[in-house]
């Protein structure tokens, strides 16, 4: 069969199959629990709301309302020519069912936040009928509800127990190798560079360590070393506990996993390791030496990859048009977070930019995916970190400066999702945050320094509020010009600049660098005796967070 579709046809599975060929007669069909009335998107096993096995491929009316809108401004799908509208619609059943789509039929700049649509479908394959939107007629120019902020994500449980794992291990030690784009050189010999300068700092040699633990492990090319095997392969620790995970609480879940073994007592020293070289595997494709990845869309990517949603730019530029529909701000508010970060960058020799970057450079730069332009993402690079977790009762027979560990925060509050959970924030902030929390009796007036996730301004901006450094909507007052996540201000904010200038380190900077404040030995800027810093990690889902402290 022939169809004229621009848009690639998904891989799609068992569970949803039926989903995508229900357009075929332009009735959009959603899967509806029997039992409770819940409608339920992406196709699950079980209903969301009351796990009910009992669910049916229902008729909706086909309205709904925009929640969430990026107009994407790169070429991510050769037959998708930009700039095109990914938007995040809710549908009149129930607006907890959800539909990342394209908007069509109209100028891109009309897509708003609230703006009322209706379905048509698009043929793709023999099977597959892509559910588009366009602006409802018969609207009249009003506007729809969005939905209100759960109450319910900010919901955790209570410590299982008096005894807190984290109270036996410390930070020993961390490394990174050199830091750079386009370094061409292997991410192994990264990530072996960065390996023996964290245990040397830690006081130890290659013999002591006996725990290997690394993120993702196995992983797409170009966003890891390749995971356990090359890397005992090349340091031959012949550690008994390893770890090489994906599915973890974000980057430092590899971390936080390694807490977990010491604690346990499976091993005293793990060396964790986290490798990107993005800027080299770009440069490779580009000149033919990898070739890119190729086939239908699958996995996550199945709901959104039909629409051009090929990039995270896009997924929480959505998130982004909520908070800033819900709260009234600007621009502004992120163009000062990634000006200070610049500043900060300025003064550490590791960073990849380091130039000033004025308000004015970062209003005219080209649009990436609204709203997010150039400097609102961070920075593909070629690098690698590691860290030493010990057992604390090791500490007092090591020559280290050890750092200690308050609190994590894992917990999930709310949908393993990017379009059917929270909105106004990106996704998996509020659980860690509210998690982290729980298992201290510090606060957030008691942090010094904020080393926080910024793949994008915007998630900074979501974690700030979800850590509760200031009130939901409020981060406009805390951040103003800059000056209140300076390093002389209320929240210094990554003082070495962060991965908008510093560069994509993927969450392992971000401890290196509280460990290095905590010292008083920061990369770049030193924020003034610091005591306690938060670190985060996480560019969505899941996410996680970690309370360091210094004792003495």
């Amino acid at each position: 069969m022939t169809t004229t579709s621009i848009r690639p046809a998904p891989q799609t599975t068992i569970l949803t199959r039926d989903f995508w060929a229900s357009g075929a007669d332009g009735v959009l069909r959603i899967s509806r629990c029997d039992d409770c009335g819940a409608w339920n998107n992406p196709t699950p096993a079980a209903c969301r709301r009351c796990r009910s096995r009992s669910l049916t491929m229902t008729p909706t009316s086909g309205r709904g309302t925009v929640v969430g809108v990026s107009v994407n401004h790169q070429h991510l799908v050769p037959s998708m020519p930009p700039p095109y509208v990914v938007a995040i619609v809710a549908i009149d059943e129930d607006d907890g069912a959800r539909l990342t789509t394209n908007v069509v039929g109209c100028d891109v700049d009309d897509v708003v936040v609230g703006m009322r649509v209706r379905v048509r479908f698009e043929q793709a394959s023999e099977h597959v009928w892509l559910p588009l939107f366009e602006p409802d007629p018969e609207a009249g120019g009003e506007t729809g509800p969005v939905p209100e902020p759960d109450p319910a994500s900010r919901r955790v449980r209570p410590p299982v127990s008096r005894r807190k794992f984290e109270d036996d291990v410390a930070i020993t030690g961390v490394g990174q190798s050199r830091v750079g784009r386009r370094l061409m050189i292997d991410p192994v010999t990264l990530a072996v560079d960065a390996a023996e300068r964290a245990v040397a700092d830690a006081g130890l040699t290659m013999d002591d360590i006996d725990g290997l633990s690394t993120y993702p492990g196995w992983g797409p090319t170009g966003i890891s070393e390749g995971g356990i095997m090359p890397l005992e392969q090349s340091l031959t620790i012949h550690p008994t506990w390893v770890n090489g995970g994906g599915d973890l609480p974000g980057q430092n879940g590899s971390i936080i996993t390694a807490m977990l073994a010491v604690s346990a007592g499976l091993c005293r020293h793990v060396l964790c390791i986290r490798s990107v070289w993005q800027s080299t595997n770009s440069a490779m494709m580009r000149a033919g030496e990898i070739d890119p990845p190729s086939g239908r869309p699958e996995g996550m990517m199945e709901s959104r990859g039909p629409y051009g949603a090929m990039s995270p730019a896009t997924w929480i530029g959505c998130q982004a048009s909520n908070y800033m529909h819900r709260y009234g701000v600007g621009r502004e508010v992120l163009g000062a977070i990634a000006v200070t970060t610049r500043a900060h960058a300025g003064a550490n020799p590791e960073a990849v930019y380091r130039d000033p970057l004025t308000m004015d450079e970062y209003m005219s730069a080209r649009m990436v995916s609204t709203p997010f332009g150039l400097y609102d993402c961070d920075v593909p690079c070629d690098g690698a970190v590691a860290v030493v977790v010990s057992a604390i009762d090791a500490v007092a027979d090591m020559d280290c400066e050890p750092v200690f560990v308050e609190a994590v925060g894992t917990q999930i509050t709310e949908p393993l999702s990017w379009d059917q959970g929270t909105l106004h924030y990106l996704p998996q902030t509020i659980g860690p945050a509210a998690h982290l929390w729980s298992r201290t009796d510090l606060g957030p007036d008691d942090v010094d320094v904020g080393c926080i996730y910024d793949g994008f301004t915007f998630n900074a901006l979501s974690w700030i509020e979800t850590l509760g450094f200031c009130g939901a909507g409020e981060a406009a007052d805390l951040i103003g010009d800059g000056s209140g996540i300076a390093v002389d201000g209320t929240l210094p904010l990554n003082p070495h600049g962060g991965q908008l200038s510093a560069g994509r380190l993927h969450g392992y900077g971000f401890v290196r660098e509280a460990v290095l404040q905590l010292r008083g030995r920061g990369s770049g800027l030193q924020v003034p005796d610091a005591r306690v810093a938060v670190a985060t990690a996480g560019g969505g889902v899941p996410s996680g967070a970690i309370l360091f402290r210094r004792e003495g």
